[in-house]
């Protein structure tokens, strides 16, 4: 796990919370004090949630998973968008799209449509195209860069979110509390910890105390991906391979199967379903059975 010490902590100024007037009472089981009108954050305490938040970043990418970055106020979009690449893990830094969890085959309709206009741009087609048509793809596809281009290879939903100030993204908590993902979140005083999974007490605003947490859930990101790869080398399984296997389940599978709770589906509609089906065999098997050319076309 990555090492945090008291000292990095105060150096990069995580202690310093929002004003006295400005905070949020859920945040008094990680506040130390007050001084000169502004909240003091217990440290020890954010060191402990902090290795908890780390643990458990580097457990979700072992096994498998991506961990989301958010992070879309202007101190904090450039370094968390640099420690999602450096740790290979999706990340949203423009503006938080609704639905881009609870909706997310909308959002991956645009993100084909970006990958589309990328393959024609590619293609001997693009140098044929007019110049007009040229101009217009080009603004679309700048467009959708900016808005989806941290998450286009995104081919399902994340294992985690790691967030930036929850009270500006509280968006981005709702649907992942919707959808049952777990959240890792740097929460300062003025903001409510409780839909948080794993809250980081910590300052928000300052862009070394940012860069500092994003960096420690990076790092573990990368140790969790270290894990993985020698899971698989330890079961004799190539990553490409591995790699093939998951895209063939996922062409099998439901894109969200494995990742929303199916336990809200109404039993009455299943066994409607079911009966549905029983009936349908019962009548497929009272048809002669002359028919070769109409079974072939059912099957």
């Amino acid at each position: 796990m990555p090492n945090i010490t008291m000292r990095e902590l105060l150096e990069a100024g995580v202690h310093f919370g929002h004003q006295t007037r400005r905070w949020n009472p859920k945040m008094k089981p990680y506040v130390f004090g007050a001084r000169n009108g502004i909240y003091i954050i217990d440290l020890q305490k954010t060191v402990d949630q902090t290795r908890a938040a780390c643990d458990f970043a580097r457990k979700t990418v072992s096994e498998g998973k991506k961990v989301l970055f958010v992070g879309t106020k202007k101190q904090a979009k450039d370094v968390v968008e640099e420690e999602a690449k450096r740790a290979g893990m999706h990340y949203v830094t423009n503006r938080w799209l609704g639905g881009m969890l609870t909706n997310y085959q909308t959002v991956r309709a645009s993100i084909d449509r970006l990958k589309k206009i990328e393959a024609l741009k590619a293609s001997p087609e693009w140098n044929e195209t007019p110049k007009k048509e040229q101009s217009r793809h080009e603004r679309e596809l700048a467009k959708l860069k900016k808005s989806l281009g941290g998450i286009e290879d995104m081919k399902k939903l994340p294992g985690a979110v790691f967030i930036v100030d929850t009270e500006k993204e509280h968006i981005a908590v709702k649907e992942a509390k919707k959808l049952g993902i777990p959240t890792i979140a740097v929460v300062d005083t003025n903001c409510d910890p409780t839909n948080i999974t794993y809250v980081i007490p910590g300052n928000d605003d300052a862009i070394r105390s940012v860069k500092l947490f994003a960096g420690l859930v990076a790092e573990s990101c990368l140790e969790g991906a270290k894990l993985l790869q020698e899971k698989l080398r330890s079961q004799e399984i190539p990553v490409e391979a591995a790699a093939k296997e998951e895209v063939v389940a996922e062409k099998k599978v439901s894109r969200f199967e494995g990742d929303i709770d199916l336990q809200g589906v109404d039993e009455a509609d299943l066994e409607t379903t079911e009966q549905t089906e029983e009936g349908a065999t019962a009548e497929a098997a009272a048809e002669p059975a002359a028919a070769p050319a109409t079974e072939t076309a059912k099957a």
